[in-house]
């Protein structure tokens, strides 16, 4: 499985590479962010050389992919699902033991699966995060947006959807947003330092804070990290001004393993 001495060293160079503009990003922030890299399409060696450089956080986008890396891999590994999710996946998906995260939530129907479907042998709860679409695009997954402008959002498919999480799903955690932003916000953002699609996600997460801490008062926080959604926002093109914005997890594929090729038939794990 081991990648060549070249391909090994091309590999490490990059995440040590990107590894190092996420630390200098989060000098002084109270909570390190999370790297994870994106391994779609790529060869389990790949990510075999990442692990041994002491990487742990991988992201797949496609269910066969992911389980058929996880059987091959080191049990220490997190693995982060961020493809669109379906309700007909979910068993599939729980039964990875070292499944830490699924960041592309979107329906109770999914929600309520994977709670049912986590084999009683695992004791962490499985990690949760909504998807947003805050661009607004047809072609994107997610859920609206919430604004502090808007005069009622308990009746929002978002707020339902995060009180049937923590009220009906005790084998999963919420843990907060995400989102896949327009490449155009993204590009533009370079020149205004200042992307729209992060400024929603935010926007959202503080209106859905503040929703939660009054449904809920004196219940206990039962979300995100001491009570704090995180948020999930940044790629290979904008990682570093999602970081700027307070993002909590970054998702890099490109940056660390090079350009991907086209899907044309299932990749092969080794």
């Amino acid at each position: 499985m081991s990648a060549s001495i070249e391909r090994a060293a091309e590999v490490s160079t990059s995440l040590a590479e990107i590894k190092s503009r996420v630390q200098e990003l989060a000098v002084g922030r109270a909570h390190a962010p999370t790297l994870v890299a994106v391994s779609k399409y790529k060869p389990a060696s790949d990510i075999l050389t990442c692990y041994e450089d002491g990487h742990l956080d991988f992201g797949e986008n496609y269910v066969q992919e992911l389980v058929e890396k996880a059987e091959a891999l080191p049990a220490k590994i997190r693995w982060h699902f961020i493809g669109t999710l379906q309700s007909n996946k979910a068993k599939t998906l729980a039964a990875i033991s070292n499944l830490h995260t699924i960041q592309t939530l979107t329906s109770s129907k999914t929600a309520k699966a994977l709670d049912k479907a986590l084999p009683p042998e695992r004791t962490a709860p499985l990690n949760i995060l909504i998807q947003i679409n805050t661009s607004g695009e047809d072609a994107k997954s997610g859920l609206s947006p919430l604004s502090s402008a808007l005069e009622d959002s308990t009746t929002s498919e978002l707020f339902n959807l995060v009180k049937i999480v923590i009220t009906e799903c005790p084998r999963l955690h919420l843990q907060g947003l995400m989102t896949i932003g327009s490449l155009e916000q993204s590009l533009d953002a370079k020149e205004t330092k200042e992307n729209p699609d992060f400024e929603r996600l935010k926007e959202t997460r503080d209106v859905l804070q503040e929703l939660l801490s009054k449904e809920f008062e004196g219940k206990g926080k039962k979300w995100g990290e001491d009570g704090r959604l995180v948020l999930s926002m940044g790629m290979s093109s904008d990682f570093e001004a999602a970081l700027k914005a307070g993002s909590d997890i970054v998702r890099v594929g490109t940056g660390i393993f090079g350009e991907r090729a086209k899907k044309t038939a299932q990749a092969p794990v080794s």
